[in-house]
């Protein structure tokens, strides 16, 4: 793992909610933030440690999951590049409640606990991002939990790949996904030979077309709707 000191560089720029803040709060997140790369299957930070940092993707794939002893997990979400999170256990100051995991390389930028509560206690539109993602951010956890407990597997893996669209927590995602069957596997808990079946049932469905180490999704809202009809 490598770190680069992210003063100085404009990829925060592409973040809406970093251009709503004023110079000096962008001058100050410039130079306290940290860019970190991690390999594929890296701890960017466990479960039990303290919260540190507020954690946002610019490139790859994360995902957030609790393993117990044996090695058995449950995936509560997958976070691509332009996601943020962490804010929830950095505002209560507790102990990480999970594992965030790199599902492939990625480059992390991480903002310091300090700067983060910073900006809560003087930047209006810093509050009003904040807000509108823990609410988000809940809702799509509940969701998560609904599908893993009322849903085939067919439906979970189409719900997986439609919540990485969600307008306001992965702004940045395009509508061709560079994910593998494997990947899918690892942000759903299903084995990638059942994740294989689901995905040709959704392409036969014209939800979404294949391609090696890529999946372009064809009809968005046909994959939302996919299999939640009865709930």
């Amino acid at each position: 793992m490598d770190n680069n000191n992210f003063s100085g560089m404009q990829e925060l720029d592409s973040h809406d909610w970093f251009m709503a803040l004023d110079a000096r709060h962008q001058a100050l997140l410039r130079a306290g933030s940290t860019l970190k790369h991690f390999a594929a299957g890296g701890f960017i930070t466990r479960r039990g440690e303290p919260s540190q940092h507020w954690i946002g993707v610019h490139t790859g794939l994360i995902k957030l999951a609790v393993y117990n002893a044996d090695g058995r997990g449950a995936t509560f979400s997958g976070v691509p590049a332009g996601g943020w999170c962490g804010e929830g256990s950095v505002l209560k100051r507790e102990l990480r409640r999970y594992d965030v995991v790199a599902v492939r390389a990625s480059s992390i930028i991480l903002v310091p606990a300090e700067l983060f509560h910073r900006l809560l206690a003087e930047s209006l539109s810093f509050n009003a991002f904040v807000i509108r993602q823990l609410n988000e951010r809940m809702g799509q956890f509940i969701a998560t939990i609904q599908n893993q407990r009322l849903l085939a597997v067919d439906a979970q893996v189409a719900q997986a790949i439609a919540q990485l669209f969600h307008p306001m927590l992965y702004p940045r995602t395009s509508s061709v996904l560079e994910l593998s069957q494997e990947e899918i596997g690892l942000l759903t808990g299903i084995s990638r030979q059942r994740v294989n079946l689901a995905l040709g049932r959704l392409a036969e469905l014209k939800l979404i077309s294949i391609a090696y180490q890529s999946i372009r999704v064809v009809d968005l809202d046909g994959l939302l709707r996919y299999g939640v009809a009865s709930l």
